[in-house]
């Protein structure tokens, strides 16, 4: 089958309670538009919360999870502001201004930057510069994934609650999120991103290739 683009953003934040948070908002992808959170608290566990059970199975055949739980979720992003909400979690989250890396992401034509041989070449420079971020890697069940980061913001300040618990005060995504093999940057963000997922065929003949 065609390589399908699912584009979107990514925000990822620390709080002082130890919660982290990676939120996705997709807004063109083949399973349509959505929003979906993964979340890991101070204790190390894992929390997938999706807004529907073709989403989770996605999600969970990509990323390792200790819970998933499926519920209504909404992702309102605007200018200069997220906010999020499910029946576990409630976010508000400031977006500041474009960081430098996004800056410099902004210099690569958007076709290079989404691609996975892009995604390669920058992957060294990632893990150095980017302290648990892997713009490519190995994920379950044979899939391989390349990240394709095209813009990057500075999230300001997070509000919110997870499992009625308040979360604090934004901090570093610290230590780095442990869903796969790659975390979102330890300065909490927001980046506009194409992840690319290459999925075994069962056959073993051929790969198929999704774009997340």
């Amino acid at each position: 089958m065609p390589a399908q683009r699912f584009h979107g953003q990514i925000a990822g934040v620390g709080s002082t309670s130890g919660v982290r948070v990676v939120i996705g908002s997709w807004r063109r992808t083949p399973l349509g538009t959505f929003g979906d959170a993964m979340v890991e608290t101070a204790s190390g566990h894992r929390v997938l919360l999706a807004p529907s059970a073709e989403v989770a199975a996605f999600i969970e055949a990509t990323y390792v999870f200790d819970e998933v739980r499926i519920e209504p979720i909404s992702v309102a992003t605007d200018a200069g502001r997220w906010r999020v909400a499910s029946p576990s979690l409630t976010l508000d989250l400031r977006v500041g201004g474009r960081m430098p890396l996004g800056r410099l992401l902004r210099l690569v034509p958007g076709r290079v930057a989404a691609s996975p041989a892009w995604a390669t070449v920058v992957d060294p420079v990632a893990r150095v510069a980017l302290r648990g971020v892997r713009t490519r890697g190995t994920a379950l069940a044979g899939r391989r994934e390349y990240y394709g980061a095209t813009d990057l913001h500075a999230v300001t300040s997070v509000a919110g609650t997870f499992d009625d618990e308040r979360l604090g005060a934004l901090a570093a995504v610290d230590p780095p999120c442990r869903f796969g093999f790659s975390s979102t940057p330890r300065r909490p963000a927001v980046t506009t991103v194409v992840t690319t997922v290459v999925t075994p065929d069962p056959s073993g003949c051929r790969e198929v290739g999704t774009r997340l």
